[in-house]
């Protein structure tokens, strides 16, 4: 059978107050195109399809467009919750999608969902594992395991033994896969994640996949990579990068060539869609040098000129798809002491004390030194 992984859409996803929707619809329509172009039996997507999880009407109207042409196409979705996506929604709609071949899993199931293979017939068996916050990881162990589960046991064991759960009904003539919303140990992160829910006490071992497994879809990282494990372990990364950490990151899917005999194939398909993020850095004179090599990339600059008025607008004028102006630290670090100097204090001016505190900021701008002069008149003179 072939089937396309996707993970980490992240639909509804604004960069510094810009709306992406037009972009993201693209990229959806893109990985809709590569379905149907490579005839997939199944679309696999591995969670965080919204970047909410009270995404607005546009972002939910985008989805469900999608979902319902890969439908068209007679291509069956399983679809997982992402921590980005709110589960009990994705629970309440799985009775209506189901019925079209849309199979939605906010929370941990127990059982497989069964598909077979359109193109060759062939057996397949799904296990699910949505996201799971560590402040429900024990109910979610109860339903799976059905026994009680102790609370000194890890986040990682507790998934551990909830994957060798889900991993029960795998078959030996079926083509077994498994879905999940997580972090692996000792994998690369994408530079736009939710840290509070990928450090450390949120990782699981990569051996923790049990063997039986022809191939496991993750989601959660948001860079394409492959896993070191005893079975096929891959994130498909996002296929759009949703910050600029990831502006270097590689946009595809996967597709997954797999029988219940033999190793799984992964290609990656790129995902051409979506404008670039680019970083630049320079004087004023030294980005406009650098306009052709911005095209139409959305662009965070780092301004190497101390901070004054205006700075930002001349920026913008210049490259009008900044979406981020910053200081270059080197132009931001205090070149004297952090306060001024108590010497003499009592001989200088206001304007003196003001301009040298200018100074240990790097902020040369003589109409910030006049509006100082003028609100201090101003304030000591009624």
């Amino acid at each position: 059978m072939r089937f396309l992984h996707t993970s980490d859409w992240h639909v509804g996803k604004t960069l510094k107050g810009h709306h992406r929707l037009p972009e993201q619809r693209d990229v959806l329509n893109e990985i809709v195109g590569l379905a149907g172009e490579h005839e997939v039996d199944a679309v696999l997507i591995a969670g965080d399809i919204y970047d909410s999880a009270a995404p607005s009407a546009e972002a939910q109207q985008l989805v469900v467009q999608t979902l319902l042409a890969l439908r068209d196409l007679g291509i069956p979705v399983v679809a997982i919750a992402g921590n980005h996506d709110h589960a009990a929604t994705f629970d309440a709609y799985r009775p209506l999608m189901n019925e079209v071949g849309i199979h939605l899993v906010g929370t941990p199931l127990t059982g497989s969902l069964d598909l077979t293979a359109r193109s060759t017939g062939e057996p397949v068996v799904i296990a699910t594992l949505p996201f799971i916050h560590q402040r429900s990881v024990v109910r979610a162990a109860e339903l799976l395991g059905s026994t009680p589960m102790e609370n000194s046991i890890s986040y990682a064991q507790r998934l551990q033994d909830m994957l060798a759960a889900l991993a029960t009904p795998f078959r030996p003539d079926a083509i077994n896969i498994m879905m999940a919303h997580l972090t692996v140990t000792g994998s690369t992160f994408g530079g736009g994640e939710r840290a509070a829910q990928s450090i450390f006490e949120y990782q699981v071992p990569a051996a923790a996949f049990p063997t039986t497994t022809t191939y496991v879809a993750l989601g959660h990282l948001h860079r394409r990579q492959k896993v070191a494990a005893s079975v096929p372990v891959h994130y498909s990364g996002s296929p759009l990068a949703i910050d600029f950490g990831e502006q270097n990151n590689e946009s595809v899917v996967c597709l997954v060539e797999a029988t219940p005999t033999t190793t799984a194939r992964i290609t990656d398909l790129p995902i051409r869609s979506g404008r670039r993020l680019l970083t630049i850095s320079g004087t004023l004179a030294e980005i406009a040098a650098q306009t052709d090599v911005a095209g139409d990339a959305f662009l965070r600059v780092w301004i190497k000129e101390p901070a004054r008025a205006g700075l930002r607008d001349q920026v913008i004028a210049i490259l009008p798809n900044a979406l981020e102006v910053r200081i270059h630290p080197g132009f931001t670090v205090p070149t004297a002491n952090s306060r001024p100097s108590n010497a003499s204090g009592g001989d200088r001016t206001p304007a003196e004390l003001f301009a040298e505190y200018c100074a240990t900021k790097n902020v040369d701008d003589p109409r910030v030194q006049a509006l100082f002069t003028r609100l201090h008149d101003a304030t000591f003179q009624s």
